[in-house]
């Protein structure tokens, strides 16, 4: 049997679903994670009282200036992002929403992905020291690199662990320092040929990087746009490809003489 409902009732209970719908949808959990400026670090100095960066077998030089890797922080992989989440950092320029695919490994638990964020950091530093010894055409038999960061994973400090690491063996190539006395940031992966990649996340790590003073940031060719998306003002954007590109930008700035690249 059947019953008829008034217009207000009939309405009211097809509101009903729509309702839930809209409530499943705000907070139901999403595969997102929220991204914010993390920590940037001086590889020339110290982290937690500990030199992020250790020569033996050749003579080092005292540096002046700053080369300043640059992190992202994210929501924990096991974190609730609901749609509301998502909707409050679209309007927000210091929080960003990215897939938790492009943050962390898929189909892995929390501890497989701290480990592999360790493993993808010792292979960023080994190839961050074999590209820097082969740039400066040092063999690795003679000289040892060590590398410590505490509380960074994954690969995208390499730029920067390489020129650190140049600096201090060889500067500018002409006894100056590669930062010319600058706050120097930027982020980017390197392989042992010295080819710089992509990292994601630049938006944020320009703001961490104009934050810790920084007036510089290098950042991969590919990511100009993202990087120029949100870029503070004040702090200049370098692209590099190559860490040899990388150094000639670097030299080029610090004397003033040649041409600079810009996004």
């Amino acid at each position: 049997m059947l019953s008829r409902l008034s217009r207000p009732r009939a309405v009211a209970v097809c509101a009903l679903p729509v309702v839930a719908l809209i409530a499943t949808a705000v907070f139901a959990p999403l595969p997102f994670s929220l991204t914010q400026p993390g920590l940037t670090a001086n590889v020339l100095g110290d982290n937690k009282g500990t030199p992020v960066i250790t020569i033996s077998g050749a003579p080092t030089r005292d540096t002046k200036g700053q080369l300043r890797m640059t992190t992202i922080e994210a929501t924990n992989p096991d974190t609730r992002v609901s749609l509301g989440d998502v909707i409050d950092s679209w309007f927000r320029t210091d929080q960003a929403v990215m897939p938790r695919d492009a943050v962390y490994p898929s189909g892995q638990s929390v501890k497989e992905i701290e480990q592999h964020n360790t493993e993808a950091m010792t292979q960023s530093q080994d190839a961050a020291t074999r590209a820097a010894l082969k740039y400066l055409q040092l063999s690795d038999k003679k000289v040892k690199v060590t590398l410590k960061l505490a509380d960074v994973g994954g690969p995208s400090a390499g730029l920067l662990f390489t020129l650190g690491i140049i600096d201090k063996l060889g500067g500018d190539g002409s006894g100056g320092d590669l930062t010319g006395g600058r706050t120097i940031a930027g982020t980017g992966t390197i392989d042992a040929d010295g080819d710089v990649g992509a990292v994601g996340g630049v938006a944020l790590k320009t703001q961490a990087a104009h934050r810790d003073g920084a007036t510089v940031f290098l950042v991969p060719e590919a990511e100009c746009s993202d990087a120029k998306a949100e870029l503070p003002k004040g702090l200049r954007l370098i692209p590099v490809t190559t860490l040899k590109s990388a150094v000639s930008s670097l030299t080029a700035l610090a004397s003033g003489k040649g041409s600079v690249p810009a996004c």
